[in-house]
């Protein structure tokens, strides 16, 4: 008989986020610009850009990158932010992130 993990279950989760990413300690903007990415249909680019993505970095952790819907105002190189619903999915072993927006921390 195979058991599944309990607390797994598909797409993007606030708590899954929570598991690999402190949100009380500092994290830095690792990049000083956007990359977009293109739709793709029969294996081929658009040229709709359907996301942003940009690097980001915490003590502790391998830098790591988060998805926007829209292109968020990026504060300077280096910058102490904060994410707006930080949300994880894991896929293969792998962890993808994604949020709404960042907040330059003051």
């Amino acid at each position: 008989m195979k058991i599944k993990p309990q607390n797994r279950k598909g797409g993007y989760s606030n708590k899954i986020a929570e598991q690999y990413v402190n949100l009380q300690a500092p994290i830095h903007l690792l990049s000083d610009e956007l990359e977009s990415q293109q739709k793709f249909e029969d294996g081929k680019p658009t040229g709709e850009i359907i996301a942003y993505k940009t690097w980001f970095g915490q003590k502790g952790l391998p830098p790591f990158q988060v998805k926007f819907t829209e292109a968020p105002d990026l504060p300077d190189y280096l910058s102490l932010v904060s994410f707006e619903n930080l949300m994880a999915c894991e896929v293969n072993y792998n962890v993808y992130f994604k949020a709404d927006g960042i907040k330059e921390v003051k």
